[in-house]
């Protein structure tokens, strides 16, 4: 029986967030998870990276071409929306078309109901943003204004690629997050998915540390 008032979970619906590196993805999924009960981010990135280090360095390539991460990620993701109560958040990145079919259209066949979003920005936003995430703002103050983390240059090595192919028609919905607060991409992308978001309670402070943190945990260095 469920409490008057209380908020139902909301069925099992995966919302994939696609779009540039630096695109808001990760800050969007951990929005959507701390506003919508019940929900489970999944990221598809841990499972690569884990892969990818398995490799010798010579061999240690973009972890997405290989078949054992996208049928990883399919089988992961069909067993956590079979099983789990609630929705289910996929930070990820893929701009390859066959990929994307390999992954979101094998689990659209499945029969589960997924909404795919990419998340864009004009590059000059995008730059700006990969910029100054994580310890940007540190790493600028000790080795200057243009110095970037390692990961942070190879993906804005990647950013006109994606933002060229995320153009394509199958890389709809599309969300342009310039002019957007978290906040508010997480509301328009629960909106179109139909899922519940309880109401937004944090102060600008708290808000801007809990996005600060967010980084700080997503800092890669391999």
């Amino acid at each position: 029986m469920r409490l008057l008032g209380s908020v139902p979970p909301t069925p099992e619906k995966l919302i994939w967030l696609n779009g540039p590196f630096g695109g808001g993805k990760t800050q969007t999924a951990h929005e959507l998870s701390r506003r919508s009960p019940g929900s489970v981010i999944c990221d598809p990135e841990q499972a690569g990276f884990g892969m990818r280090r398995m490799l010798p360095p010579p061999l240690r390539t973009d972890f997405q071409n290989l078949r054992s991460w996208r049928e990883g990620v399919v089988e992961i993701l069909d067993l956590v929306l079979r099983k789990h109560n609630g929705p289910v958040i996929v930070p990820m990145t893929v701009v390859n078309p066959e990929y994307l079919k390999e992954t979101v259209g094998r689990l659209r066949d499945m029969d589960h109901e997924v909404h795919h979003f990419s998340l864009l920005a004009r590059r000059e936003t995008v730059l700006k943003r990969l910029r100054e995430r994580g310890f940007g703002h540190v790493v600028q103050f000790v080795a200057g204004k243009n110095a970037t983390l390692a990961r942070e240059t190879w993906a804005m090595s990647k950013v006109d690629e994606c933002l060229t192919r995320l153009q394509d028609p199958e890389f709809a919905t599309r969300v342009w997050t310039d002019d957007l607060t978290v906040k508010e991409v997480a509301d328009h992308v629960a909106a179109k998915a139909g899922v519940h978001l309880t109401p937004n309670t944090d102060t600008r402070l708290r808000g801007y540390a809990r996005r600060t943190w967010t980084s700080l945990k997503h800092i890669r260095f391999d």
